[in-house]
């Protein structure tokens, strides 16, 4: 189920909180009178805890329509990611290629088919449609789901996404699972199992994806800030308490030393049989929504709970733009007094040697 309805009063403005439409999670949140986006991020930063409280009652998916204000004041973007936590991470700190973060403003990571971001649309699936004529979601026909740099601990806690020029319509959509329905349809024997269990996440490009090891790719030597880092399969919510799964699967989970700490490594071990396993049952259609996206369309999404992942557009003849935040500081008690995983040593970048 999405949202219940209600409203949102923040004064002088009183917003809708209700269900996205034909999905199993999220919620849309706008004003029913014509606002200008500052004026809206103005009224939400008077009542701080209104976002997070919406996104919360939405199993952690939240859309924000027609706020294209922030295509011409990426400061915008900024300031509604305030209202989620107590960072907003600068990725000129976190394991970011430069070229990669916006030039004025560096909590903003530019993803788009332009240069100079240069991201290429994952493959289209093969076949490109499911036998009743949809957009495949179920690992592994759809492959790229993961939660946002999950290879550092604490891991960030919620991000923006923000859409400056979509594709066309029908393609480049994002996918969304909720990883706290999926987890409460899991047999018990299997809740209990993977509860007890952590997962080895990597940082991208480092020779230790599923694919790299099954190219035979050389594995690339890391700095200790670069490492690959443990992370429960179940994590409970800090806010909810809600218990939910914690997983990715291809290219940002160690396949050298892991994907699942204590079992067989590699893409032949048990470890590897109960990650796709998980992901394919997270990944079931009851558990996914496909944003199709509109220019202006901003999705929070609650890192803690939900995995996404990209979908192909056709970049040869469209171009996509989205920008990016990600907010931490709220992980929870399992990672209490942590120090930052990816600070690096003093003289040293965080992308040194990659």
């Amino acid at each position: 189920m999405g949202s219940r309805e209600r409203s949102v009063d923040l004064g002088d403005l009183v917003l809708s909180l209700a269900p996205v439409a034909n999905s199993p999670l999220g919620g849309v949140l706008k004003c029913s009178q014509a606002v200008d986006c500052a004026a809206l991020v103005e009224a939400l930063e008077a009542s701080p805890e209104a976002l997070t409280d919406a996104l919360n009652d939405s199993q952690g998916l939240l859309l924000l329509p027609d706020m294209d204000g922030i295509s011409s004041d990426p400061e915008l973007l900024v300031r509604l990611s305030r209202l989620c936590g107590p960072e907003v991470e600068d990725y000129k700190q976190t394991l970011t290629h430069e070229h990669l973060i916006h030039p004025d403003v560096p909590e903003v990571l530019v993803l788009g088919n332009q240069p100079p971001s240069n991201r290429k649309p994952p493959p289209r699936p093969e076949p490109a449609v499911t036998e009743e004529g949809e957009l495949p979601v179920q690992f592994p026909h759809r492959r790229g789901w993961h939660t946002d740099q999950s290879f550092r601990r604490p891991p960030p806690d919620m991000s923006l996404f923000y859409c400056v020029e979509p594709s066309l319509k029908g393609q480049g959509q994002t996918l969304f699972a909720n990883g706290t329905a999926a987890y409460a349809a899991l047999p018990s024997d299997l809740q209990e199992q993977a509860s007890r269990l952590e997962g080895l996440h990597a940082l991208l490009g480092t020779g230790r994806s599923e694919e790299a090891v099954l190219r035979g790719d050389e594995v690339k030597p890391l700095l200790a800030h670069q490492r690959s880092q443990r992370q429960p399969l179940v994590r409970r919510h800090p806010v909810t308490g809600i218990p939910a799964l914690y997983l990715c699967e291809d290219e940002q989970m160690d396949w050298v030393d892991g994907p699942i700490i204590g079992m067989q490594t590699g893409p032949g071990g048990d470890g590897a049989a109960l990650l796709y396993k998980l992901i394919s049952h997270y990944t079931h259609r009851d558990f996914v929504y496909a944003h199709d996206w509109d220019a202006g369309d901003l999705v929070i999404y609650d890192n803690r709970c939900l995995i996404h992942s990209a979908t192909w557009y056709d970049e040869q003849a469209h171009d996509r733009l989205m920008w990016r935040t990600t907010v931490r500081g709220n992980p929870g008690p399992e990672y209490a007094g942590e120090a930052r995983s990816w600070i690096p040593a003093e003289g040293l970048k965080p992308m040194s040697g990659l």
